[in-house]
């Protein structure tokens, strides 16, 4: 019995992980490898193992770093089932279609630059009709509802509270008359954050797979962040500037809609018009309002019991058309654009970006998690010029970073995790989803609790279990 890592290993991106038992071959996810656009692209391209071979996926969540890389994987051979929870499903059913439609557009203008320099066109990792095909593998399993990716094996989702629908996932495998109990954390949400409910720990664990993106980080209280919020939005407003949020569309613009909504519910902040210019994030919302059985007590309580729409009140427009989004750029007066991706690699947030990042009245706030290479790392890093649809421009706008918006357990929730299973029983230990600057420190912690067995995989490395 093997794992082979073949994504997510010493990074945040790319999620993938391959699983041998008794001769079969299963996935935990299939998620699109992030950062440098040629070296993401071969990346993603090619697999290290053949997709034909490979009987089954189990998916934690639907967030393209975990998912994104399924048509791709469907395309060059694989017909298995592709087992995840219904939100994930109804999720992954709109991303999919909407990163292959991206890749398109982007590539739009990349092949402008590319021909100007007498370079062939690039092309997309896959098409709309490969997202399409994909849809047809997708098999639902509700949390704490066991089943089977290959025989042997019986795989059970618990909710991870990182995302809608997002999952960590018990493998009970049974190995010549024993059974191991192993563990994915997926990632890991934050207790006590709004919408979605607190994460289950898996625990009587002989293995772990856990998620460290933030290792090395304690993130502050939650509590702290209205006010902080607050105090951008009437800074920016008192400027006659701009607010421009890169947001996640699926969990992350969810959270800032639903705080807005109560801050101006509360007369926090001024009475300026927000928009969310992302058909994705437009059509994911419209999800969230189809699960309010699994949202937390805290939405139910003040949103829901009130019968009030936690995702919609009146200075709040979404935005689809692109021609409605093309119009936001005629406004004069203060607002804010909530708009994807998260990490600037594509969508109407780099439109927004390219009008507006040379505008010392534009504040670019940053409230996620950015992969190395990637422009919105490169922008938080403080670079002042950068690239966007192949193009020089120069940073001029007010950059902020919240940390305390982030969906992934911190450092203290990823040891307090591992210590549900006391050292006697877990016997190996996996650090995946994390850069060596988060994850050194974290291993030392990790051990100094009595753990030995502590790897931090590299990509394509195989361990026995």
């Amino acid at each position: 019995m093997k794992i082979q890592f073949c994504g997510g290993a010493q990074t945040v991106t790319g999620s993938q992980h391959l699983f041998s038992v008794g001769g079969k071959s299963f996935l935990l996810d299939c998620g699109l490898f992030q950062g440098r656009r040629q070296e993401t692209y071969d990346k993603n391209l090619n697999f290290s193992y053949m997709p034909a071979n490979v009987s089954a996926v189990v998916l934690s969540h639907a967030h393209m770093d975990h998912s994104g890389n399924l048509p791709n994987l469907v395309k060059q051979g694989f017909r298995g089932p592709i087992y995840a929870t219904p939100a994930t499903v109804e999720l992954c059913r709109i991303m999919l279609k909407d990163s292959a439609f991206l890749q398109l557009h982007d590539l739009e203008w990349v092949n402008k630059i590319r021909k100007k320099n007498n370079l062939p066109p690039a092309r997309p990792l896959y098409t709309v009709e490969d997202a399409e095909a994909t849809f047809q593998y997708f098999v639902e399993k509700k949390y704490e509802e066991p089943f089977s990716p290959v025989p042997g094996v019986t795989a059970t989702f618990s909710d991870a509270g990182h995302i809608l629908g997002s999952a960590g996932i018990l493998l009970e495998i049974n190995d010549r008359g024993r059974q191991l109990r192993v563990g994915f954390s997926g990632d890991i949400g934050r207790a006590h954050m709004p919408i979605t409910r607190d994460p289950v720990v898996l625990d009587d664990l002989d293995a772990l797979l856990i998620e460290s993106t933030y290792g090395s980080r304690t993130h502050g209280s939650f509590d702290d962040v209205e006010e902080a919020l607050c105090k951008i939005i009437r800074e920016t407003v008192s400027a006659g500037g701009k607010l421009i949020i890169p947001a996640f569309a699926i969990g992350r613009t969810q959270i800032v809609v639903y705080l807005l909504h109560k801050l101006f519910n509360q007369n926090r902040i001024p009475e300026v018009p927000i928009f969310v210019d992302s058909p994705l994030s437009c059509s994911a919302t419209e999800i969230y309002r189809g699960h309010p059985e699994i949202l937390d007590r805290e939405t139910d309580r003040v949103f829901l019991k009130q019968h009030e729409d936690p995702f919609a009140f009146r200075r709040l427009t979404y935005v689809r058309e692109a021609d409605e989004s093309k119009k936001l750029n005629d406004i004069t007066f203060p607002h804010i654009i909530i708009s994807a991706s998260g990490m600037c690699e594509g969508g109407r947030v780099l439109h927004h970006l390219r009008n507006n990042i040379d505008k010392p009245s534009t504040v670019v706030l940053f409230i996620g998690y950015a992969a190395k290479h990637t422009l919105a790392r490169k922008i938080m890093d403080g670079e002042k010029d950068i690239k966007i649809f192949g193009e020089e421009h120069h940073v001029k706008c007010r950059i902020r970073v919240m940390d305390n918006f982030s969906a992934h357990a911190d450092r203290r929730d990823i040891l307090d995790y591992i210590k549900a299973t006391p050292p006697s029983k877990l016997k190996k230990i996996f650090l995946v989803h994390g850069e060596p600057e988060e994850v050194i420190s974290l291993v030392d912690a990790i051990r100094s609790q009595g753990y030995q067995n502590v790897q931090y995989p590299e990509l394509n490395m195989t361990a026995e279990l």
